[in-house]
């Protein structure tokens, strides 16, 4: 549930990477800026539009390809459920969340159908094509049951959002509170959306109306902006002087290598309201500064709103957001000294118990822990960038630790088989500012702004099998994928898929497969109906029969698992998959269940072919034959 959150986090990056534009051109279309109607109907239209805006935004974030057919599928499954709705109860509005809901449903319905096959004659509505059609009945459904279930649910949302609005500043303490805690874990994106686009309602002079705090702010509603203003102080002015603390309280011998990030970092949240590389920076080095950051920050909130301050933003709480808004603001002014104070409160604090305790923050490392240092990388920027993306890459655990890659503003978002290995040490050295480890097979290593530039790096490094740096070794041409295939085989990374008897290819009576037209491997008699992965890897092909599956491993190497012969004309039938396409498995994890009674009795033999084929021109040797049992490594070798 935690992932499933996250990735919901994750997603809503997509849509709310469009406020920014959206402000900058209501402020400046505004009256008191440049007086341009136009300007202004073109940031009102995107404004006006968020629903469907996050239903296709969430739908590609969810999408295991990012591709276009699931937005299209994302705008259908909003405007199904909008229609819908409106049809039982025109009184029902599920805004954003309905956007929400329907991004994350078109998403998954893409991921399941996109690939789905259908007869002949009704094959030009098979794959992508499909998506679309099963999303609008899927959405007609999801929207009866909404128009039913959801008037409790916004009652609910809406006796929360009153709750917080009535009880004035402890219930705007309590939502800052909240919003930096939850950064760790990714999920303060997610209240985000609940209090930046739902909460509160106005209605504007032409009949429009608006809900949630950013876009209430801007549309000039009076009271809108107690759950933003408090930012401007903590982003503009704490943190900074958190930095300035940490700075100050370095070793002598260690702030010429920390000042400079200390800088750039304060830099950054001062003008852009981009505060997690400060965050992460002493997050899991002092937990209880965490804490202590997440209750100034309620008290930033809770104490703009006794000054009856009232801004906003479209981006985040730096000088570009206050500067755009101050004309629309109520007292934007009294934001300066309050965050003197604050920087103030913030230095004060920092600086007395990272002295008290001894708080290992950047700077204050033990000798023996200066590689933990960030180690600035000389050469051009593509040599820099491609030598980041390789150490990081080791120090995730090297290219077969790494299943996934994924990015958000300012961090990487991972898939790992073993979370157990990464190198923090390593990881900071060259450039990471935190770790952040989920679970086993989840993490999370905060980079910066710069994010998006490392992960497409890291991505085509992994894509080329994480080759060494030139400037490692002699100059020679990374090597082609069949190359990185070759010297990837590691006999004892693949297992018996299930329990039976091994014979050679050869032996398997079909000739398709004993001929090796469909590539080297082996046959075994199975006499178990549990199918199971011999390779950690992911799935990438299910036949509509469920008779064969494909997996390809994390090193390439692309296996086809033929339970039994003929049984393609069985259509499915003795047969269950308990996978999906692609979806990630590790070896031992069950992949189809097979009835070898029904099975047995309706085709000419259970031999089941081993194929893998991609390795055209290599040999499959036989390190074991005769009865093994499911799981048993080192049955082959491949050369």
């Amino acid at each position: 549930m935690l992932a499933f959150l996250q990735k919901i986090g994750k997603s809503l990056m997509f849509p709310i990477a469009t406020l920014p534009a959206a402000a900058l051109l209501v402020r400046l279309g505004a009256e008191d800026f440049f007086n341009w109607p136009v300007m202004a109907a073109a940031g009102d239209v995107i404004l006006g539009n968020l629903p469907l805006i996050f239903a296709i935004g969430i739908a590609m974030g969810f999408a295991f390809d990012s591709g276009g057919g699931a937005a299209l599928a994302g705008a259908v499954a909003h405007i199904v459920l909008t229609g819908v709705l409106l049809s039982i109860d025109k009184d029902i509005k599920m805004n954003v969340f309905g956007g929400v809901i329907a991004g994350v449903i078109a998403g998954l319905l893409y991921n399941k159908f996109y690939n789905v096959k259908f007869p002949e004659w009704l094959s030009f509505f098979g794959g992508r094509r499909f998506v679309p059609i099963i999303t609008a009945v899927v959405m007609m459904l999801v929207g009866w049951l909404f128009g039913y279930a959801w008037p409790p649910v916004q009652g609910w949302i809406n006796d929360a959002g009153n709750w917080a609005i009535d009880h004035g500043s402890i219930g705007v303490g309590v939502y800052g509170f909240l919003n930096r805690l939850l950064i760790p874990v990714g999920l303060h994106h997610v209240i985000n959306t609940v209090v930046w686009f739902d909460f509160g309602s106005f209605t504007t002079s032409d009949g429009t109306v608006v809900k949630g705090e950013i876009n209430r702010f801007l549309k000039g509603d009076p009271t809108a902006g107690p759950f933003l203003s408090g930012f401007f102080p903590i982003m503009m002015f704490g943190l900074p002087a958190a930095c300035l603390a940490m700075y100050m309280t370095a070793k002598k011998e260690k702030k010429a290598l920390v000042g400079g990030m200390f800088v750039s970092i304060a830099l950054t949240a001062f003008i852009t309201g981009v505060t997690e590389p400060i965050e992460f920076s002493f997050m899991f080095l002092s937990p209880v500064l965490f804490f202590v950051h997440a209750v100034l920050t309620g008290l930033s909130l809770m104490a703009a709103n006794w000054l009856g301050i009232h801004d906003g933003f479209g981006f985040s709480a730096g000088l570009i957001d206050y500067v755009l808004n101050f004309g629309i603001a109520t007292k934007p002014l009294l934001l300066i000294p309050l965050g003197l104070v604050v920087g103030a409160i913030y230095f004060a604090i920092f600086y007395f118990m990272i002295i008290k305790f001894d708080l290992k923050t950047p700077g204050r490392e033990d000798d023996d822990e200066d590689e933990d240092g960030s180690t600035p990388l000389t050469g051009s920027t593509d040599e820099v960038l491609d030598a980041k993306a390789y150490h990081i890459i080791e120090g995730l655990g090297g290219k077969e630790n790494i299943k996934r890659i994924d990015y958000c503003t300012t961090r990487l978002r991972l898939d790992v088989k073993d979370s157990t290995i990464i190198d923090e040490k390593k990881l900071k050295k060259y450039g990471a500012r935190g770790v952040m480890k989920i679970s086993k097979t989840n993490a999370q290593v905060i980079i910066g702004t710069s994010v998006e530039f490392l992960a497409e790096a890291m991505k085509v490094r992994l894509d080329n099998g994480n080759p060494p740096l030139k400037s490692d070794v002699s100059a020679e041409d990374i090597k082609s994928e069949d190359d990185v295939l070759s010297g990837a085989f590691i006999p004892a990374d693949f297992t018996m898929p299930v329990t039976g008897e091994i014979i050679p290819l050869t032996d398997v009576p079909d000739k398709a497969f004993s001929e090796g037209m469909m590539g080297p491997g082996f046959g075994i008699q199975i006499e178990d109906g549990v199918i199971t992965s011999p390779i950690d890897g992911k799935v990438v092909m299910i036949f509509p029969s469920k008779h064969a599956i494909g997996l390809v491993s994390d090193s390439g190497l692309e296996v086809l698992i033929h339970i039994g012969l003929d049984t393609v004309k069985l259509d499915g039938q003795g047969f269950e998959t308990v996978v999906e396409t692609d979806q990630l498995v590790q070896r031992g994890d069950v992949l189809i269940k097979v009835d070898l009674d029904y099975v047995s009795a309706n085709v000419p033999s259970l031999v089941t072919p081993i194929i893998l084929t991609n390795s055209q021109g290599k040999e499959v040797t036989l390190l074991k034959t005769g009865h093994q049992e499911a799981g048993t490594a080192n049955i082959i070798d491949v050369k």
